[in-house]
């Protein structure tokens, strides 16, 4: 199923993401996790859906995103950071495999987040606190951190954040099996997205921490 939706309004989260917003069609049902393919409604770019992760819940009477713009790749996330309140998209889905599973260790890398947004703010709309789940959230410079302010104001979540390049006050770090050992046990619920070959690494660290494949959600490519 598809639906039109008209952008409400837009605003800058880091130098390249931008939060969107939309009214929810009254139709539209997903669950947290879930992601849709945006189409722009723009000459040239009708044909050209992406897949986004809303951050919204379903009850909520707006639909949002944050988005990651790539600028130099001339694609649809740089037409997406130039969209104005009033600009129309198409919208398919939803679909995907990310769904709470319930408290546990959220690894992300850069983008990777925003299915993990929803799934906490279910977790956290649901029993009033995060305790007992862990925000792992790696960025290439702190500039880069999404959202971290909201993250670290979360009731009961853990967080730590690990940067390529440090400049402030988050180390610099990867998602490696040590630094994956000082929260993650053999029996913790992993819940995983971001890049490729960083998923790739981080789901062999996993492994070597003893964590088995039925323990981790993530999105199937």
């Amino acid at each position: 199923m598809s639906h039109h939706l008209t952008l409400k309004q837009i605003d800058p989260v880091t130098p390249d993401t931008h939060h969107l917003i939309f009214d929810r069609p009254e139709d539209f049902d997903f669950t947290p996790g879930q992601g849709v393919e945006l189409h722009l409604q723009k000459d040239g770019w009708e044909e050209e859906g992406r897949p986004f992760t809303p951050v919204t819940l379903p009850h909520e009477p707006t639909l949002e995103f944050v988005i990651k713009s790539y600028p130099d790749h001339h694609g649809v996330t740089e037409q997406i950071a130039e969209m104005k309140p009033g600009d129309e998209v198409e919208m398919k889905g939803p679909f995907g495999a990310i769904s709470d599973q319930g408290p546990g260790v959220f690894i992300a890398g850069g983008a990777g987040i925003t299915p993990m947004i929803a799934v906490l703010r279910k977790q956290l709309h649901e029993n009033g606190t995060l305790e007992g789940s862990t925000l792992l959230f790696a960025n290439k410079t702190e500039a880069d951190i999404i959202w971290r302010d909201y993250f670290e104001s979360m009731t009961g979540l853990r967080t730590a954040f690990v940067v390529d390049e440090s400049s402030g006050d988050v180390p610099e770090g990867r998602l490696d099996r040590d630094f994956l050992d000082r929260f993650v046990g053999s029996d913790s619920r992993c819940y995983l997205c971001g890049p490729p070959p960083m998923m790739d690494a981080v789901r062999t660290a996993l492994h070597d921490l003893g964590v088995e494949d039925s323990r981790i959600v993530e999105e199937k490519f």
